[in-house]
């Protein structure tokens, strides 16, 4: 085994964090800002790329840190090692509501395909490289663009889902239309491609977008229920124009917060 081996668990409903248990010299790959907590003896390091084999000396470092670049990723990635003789336990936040998926990348013969804002954490010596799509109405319509994150290794990583997540194992042949933007990452062997909703009144009075993702296997595919996207449109629909609130819908608007009791005014 190349990557390091690591316990873990996962805490929470519905804003999780992962808890890993690293033991002596074992270390964990993470996103910039998904660091939580860590047990004291436990050192941080930033690196370029992911510090996998794949990137060793100079130039393969440079390369992987491209990579990164590519899927609108930093730089740098964080390490963090367990440099004491005991166990010790670090800690990694989803950054949004949602679910934390842990992917053996054993179980998928090494590699495992996600959208580029996935990815939270994994063994050290995972290999977090870029996926880049070779169908071109996929790369102009699919949601994701021509570039998605690919892991590949022989240890555990972790991907976040906004809301709940659904896990669907795709039969030989069998097909599954799901919205883009709800893709959260799939299996090497899946057909990954795109296909026209159809019809005049949907396409323009549908509000579902133009594409479904058609995804066909065999393979696993996993399924978010709330894409960060579409709850940030949510967010911003619902921001009061011109500083002035919206009344939650209310048709009284602000007489109706002043006689809800709101202290505003």
């Amino acid at each position: 085994m190349t990557s390091h081996e690591i316990d873990y668990r996962i805490y929470g409903e519905e804003m999780q964090y992962v808890e890993i248990e690293l033991d002596p010299q074992e270390g964990v790959i993470a996103e910039a800002g998904s660091f939580m907590m860590m047990d004291d003896g436990i050192k941080m390091e930033t690196i370029f790329g992911d510090g996998s084999q794949s990137d060793s000396g100079f130039f393969g470092k440079i390369l992987g840190a491209g990579k990164r670049i590519l899927t609108g990723e930093s730089l740098f990635m964080t390490v963090f090692y367990n440099t004491l003789t005991g166990k010790r336990n670090v800690s990694f936040a989803s950054p949004y509501p949602g679910k934390i998926i842990p992917v053996d990348l054993t179980e998928f013969r090494g590699k495992f395909i996600c959208q580029k804002d996935a990815f939270l954490c994994a063994a050290k010596g995972v290999s977090v490289g870029i996926e880049f799509s070779k169908k071109l109405g996929r790369g102009l319509f699919g949601g994701e663009g021509f570039i998605m994150q690919k892991l590949e290794g022989d240890g555990v990583a972790f991907v976040h889902a906004g809301g709940t997540m659904a896990k669907k194992v795709l039969q030989p042949g069998e097909t599954l239309k799901v919205d883009t933007g709800c893709i959260i990452g799939f299996t090497q062997d899946i057909d990954y491609d795109i296909e026209f909703v159809g019809g005049i009144k949907n396409t323009i009075f549908g509000g579902e977008g133009l594409f479904f993702a058609k995804l066909q296997g065999p393979g696993t595919v996993y399924i978010q229920s709330l894409p960060f996207s579409r709850l940030a449109g949510r967010i911003l629909a619902s921001i009061p124009k011109g500083g002035k609130s919206r009344g939650e819908g209310s048709v009284l608007g602000g007489l109706g917060d002043l006689l809800d009791g709101d202290n505003r005014f």
